[in-house]
């Protein structure tokens, strides 16, 4: 608006000094006649223009002079309103809540900077614990700046665990399109309620949006698509859900571990072991070894032969050990098993595997070594150290020895000095 005004003036101003130029030139300065109360006042129109402009000019400077003092108060007002905001913004950051919403407060009287002001003042007072002062801080905005209130009770919703509440806010139709941070707590309080689907695919606006750093989305993805599967409803959702994801996505463990539950939970045995199984060939992990023999499955033999072609290739895997335990034991081969146990625990494995051991024990009616292995799985899961077994022979102490070392964050034996 400011240019086109410029620009109307500048044509203006070009169009009278054109018309003054073309008189003086010609030498016709023109004649004016003004006829008022039965007197008349002759000028030439060069005259006249002058004395125009000289009349607007003194309007102007009395314009000028009689609104100085409502100017110089608005800017005052500015001033200070701009400075509470500040000041407010400052003491919300440094935890002085009471002040800062005070400043806040006050802060909202200025249309201009009201936005920020409220939404700021109401998270102070959600800070100092007033939650009916911060929801009446933004029910104030009444109809103006939607997408600013509905971002600011999707934050406090979801805060308080309410994320159905945190959906009705940015839901609103007043509200919409959501910007990028509305799309960001959309997506957030469709995980955290239980719908991790229709998070899974608010990814692509959000990528494109860049609501969340890259790194951010990446996890999320992780997250949210391990979530949808466990989620799923019966097989045939499970089943679409998986083929939809990418080929990258059904490698990661976190979502390769939730579709083999979910699916041994469904009874889809096959498509359960199946997944584990490419993911491990694909690329080996601990904890996708461990569930390969912890869910029920079936397909014991199979699955055996497969555990001990992965032991040829990672012999020092606790988890892998451990899984083939798992299965020796559920086919009633307990020697194995136990052998299995003790390799697994010399090479790392923690309280799971003596509580496995301790399961077998208990199965055979050997109660004082289930005892000991129960105790040391309590002991193995609070980094404390264990008990050696003491009425085995000396490969077999050495076994136990190996298991009962303190270990670090890594599993591995810690020197002693």
């Amino acid at each position: 608006m400011n240019l086109f005004r410029n620009l109307l003036f500048w044509i203006a101003l070009a169009v009278l000094g054109a018309l003054l130029a073309q008189m003086l030139l010609t030498h016709d300065h023109g004649f004016v006649l003004v006829r008022y109360g039965g007197y008349d006042y002759t000028t030439t129109l060069v005259r006249a223009i002058g004395i125009g402009l000289l009349a607007l000019l003194v309007l102007w400077l009395l314009w000028k002079l009689l609104s100085f003092p409502f100017r110089s108060w608005s800017r005052h007002r500015d001033r200070q309103s701009r400075a509470r905001l500040g000041d407010g913004l400052e003491a919300l950051h440094q935890g002085h809540y009471q002040r800062a919403e005070k400043l806040l407060a006050q802060a909202c009287e200025d249309p201009h900077g009201e936005a920020p002001a409220r939404v700021a003042a109401a998270h102070a007072a959600w800070a100092r614990g007033d939650a009916p002062l911060a929801r009446q801080l933004l029910a104030g905005f009444g109809e103006r700046h939607p997408a600013s209130r509905a971002i600011a009770e999707a934050e406090l919703a979801l805060a308080d665990g309410r994320p159905t509440d945190a959906l009705v806010a940015l839901d609103a139709p007043a509200a919409q399109p959501l910007p990028p941070r509305g799309l960001a707590l959309r997506a957030e309080a469709l995980a955290t309620s239980g719908q991790a689907a229709q998070a899974y695919e608010m990814l692509g606006a959000l990528r494109q949006q860049q609501a969340l750093p890259g790194a951010r989305l990446d996890d999320h993805e992780i997250l949210w698509a391990a979530a949808a599967l466990r989620e799923a409803a019966d097989a045939n959702v499970l089943a679409d859900r998986w083929e939809t994801m990418t080929k990258a996505l059904k490698a990661e463990p976190a979502v390769v571990a939730a579709y083999a539950e979910r699916a041994a939970a469904l009874r889809w045995e096959e498509a359960a072991a199946k997944s584990l199984e490419q993911a491990l060939d694909a690329r080996w992990d601990e904890s996708l070894a461990e569930r390969y023999g912890a869910l029920p499955l079936g397909r014991l033999e199979q699955r055996r032969q497969t555990a001990e072609r992965w032991l040829q290739a990672h012999p020092s895997s606790p988890a892998l050990l451990l899984a083939l335990a798992r299965l020796a034991r559920e086919q009633g081969q307990w020697t194995q098993a136990e052998d299995y146990l003790h390799r697994a625990l010399a090479q790392g494995a923690g309280s799971e595997a003596w509580e496995e051991l301790g399961h077998g024990f208990a199965a055979r009616g050997d109660d004082a070594r289930a005892r000991l292995c129960y105790r040391n799985a309590l002991h193995a899961a609070r980094g404390e150290p264990v008990e050696a077994f003491a009425d085995r022979d000396l490969r077999q102490r050495i076994f136990d020895e190996a298991a009962s070392e303190d270990r670090d964050e890594h599993g591995m034996p810690r020197l002693r000095e």
